[in-house]
């Protein structure tokens, strides 16, 4: 019976400090600002971690446009923009003055599958380009180039 007890004791203590250990943990942890940037190489395009609604809300209060690149985990020509037109110095100068960026998985999170629906997005990489009501301005469907990139965005005004 004192061996049954002290064992209870033992497991008891383990679970209490267990719990504190995962509480302190998690409580010390600082959860990313909505507005943190990544940045796709040092001068690239600076996509921001806004939420669509919040991004709306922001491009209503600033007058700037929403640049979308609807993405997947699984799409090659998506990563090889990332890697090269995404991180081009002459294209993040543009987009970071002109757009408030954000990169979205088409097929994760609750923005991903509500943006592909809302505008229809059905191949990737599809850029968008949305007003501050949401209203579609400008779509791109397939891998672009720096230059491809560069011109169809000196139309959007």
């Amino acid at each position: 019976m004192i061996r049954k007890n002290t064992h209870m004791k033992i497991i008891a203590a383990l679970l209490l400090g267990t719990s504190f250990f995962t509480f302190s943990f998690h409580s010390s942890e600082k959860s990313a600002p909505d507005t943190e940037l990544t940045v796709n190489g040092s001068s690239g395009i600076k996509f921001s971690k806004l939420t669509f609604e919040k991004a709306i809300k922001q491009a209503q209060a600033t007058g700037k446009l929403i640049f979308i690149d609807v993405h997947t985990s699984w799409c090659g020509p998506c990563k090889e923009m990332a890697k090269t037109t995404f991180t081009d110095s002459e294209v993040g100068t543009v987009f970071n003055r002109r757009f408030i960026n954000l990169k979205i998985d088409a097929e994760a999170g609750e923005d991903g599958p509500m943006i592909s629906k809302a505008y229809t997005v059905t191949a990737y990489p599809t850029l968008l380009f949305v007003n501050g009501e949401g209203k579609l301005v400008r779509r791109l469907v397939g891998k672009q180039s720096k230059e491809k990139l560069l011109a169809a965005v000196s139309t959007i005004k």
